[in-house]
């Protein structure tokens, strides 16, 4: 069972900034009053956990080196892939908040391109009711619109992003509704999204990213970096 620990919250850049290697929590918007006290019962104003959850809970571990999963990597002709990420999401019933269109690229920025792919595993239904996933089809072939990266040391903001997301029309969008146990492969350059569950349904999703690293080079402007408690393991054991 997972437990909310400690007391730092969202609000700390290096929160966030440090959690490549650690489980930390983060919270949905508009949970906490202006003294940060909780409006909502804790354990629903969860937004996700991440991001090291595939390397520290023997559960999640489990699952992200499961047989079946690593029999998928050779499958897709992958040769040397490295867990960056994990992440377990809530969309909570009611507040589970809007993703906006993005590619995973943009986040986790690889040279060359099309070394990230994404594992979406629904521990629930996911519904259109209750924020399931829309993607445009064929827009992994278009490249990255924008970049996030670090940002300077002194600046305002902890991340900041080089380029701007085209405007997409909603109509190129499908919905892609998936059964509790399904698995859905994300490509690092698809465009996706999620809307608002305003359900009295929860999502829950377990998610984590792998990079083919033979011949790549990860970008030291990411946000998510390894670490020397945590480098990149193979997913492969």
């Amino acid at each position: 069972m997972l437990r909310l620990r400690g007391k730092k919250m969202q609000g700390s850049s290096d929160y966030f900034l440090t959690s490549g290697d650690k489980i930390r929590f983060f919270f949905e918007k508009g949970v906490l009053d202006e003294k940060g006290n909780f409006l909502i019962p804790k354990e629903k104003s969860v937004s996700k956990i991440g991001h090291a959850l595939h390397a520290y809970d023997p559960v999640f571990k489990q699952i992200t080196h499961s047989p079946k999963v690593q029999e998928l990597g050779r499958k897709l002709g992958l040769e040397k892939p490295v867990v960056v990420q994990s992440m377990y999401i809530f969309k909570q019933p009611g507040i589970g908040g809007e993703v906006t269109p993005h590619q995973d690229a943009t986040f986790l920025h690889t040279e060359p391109l099309g070394r990230i792919l994404g594992f979406w595993i629904a521990l629930e239904d996911a519904t259109q009711e209750n924020g399931c996933l829309w993607f445009i089809p064929g827009s992994h072939t278009n490249g990255i619109a924008r970049r996030m990266v670090r940002a300077a040391s002194g600046a305002s903001t902890c991340v900041e992003f080089v380029g701007s997301e085209p405007a997409y029309d909603d109509k190129q969008f499908i919905p892609l509704p998936i059964n509790k146990g399904g698995l859905i492969l994300i490509h690092g350059e698809v465009v996706h999204k999620s809307e608002l569950n305003s359900s009295g349904s929860s999502r829950h999703a377990f998610t984590f990213h792998v990079m083919e690293a033979k011949g790549t080079t990860w970008s030291k402007e990411n946000w998510l970096q390894p670490t020397p408690e945590l480098p990149f393991p193979s997913l492969y054991t």
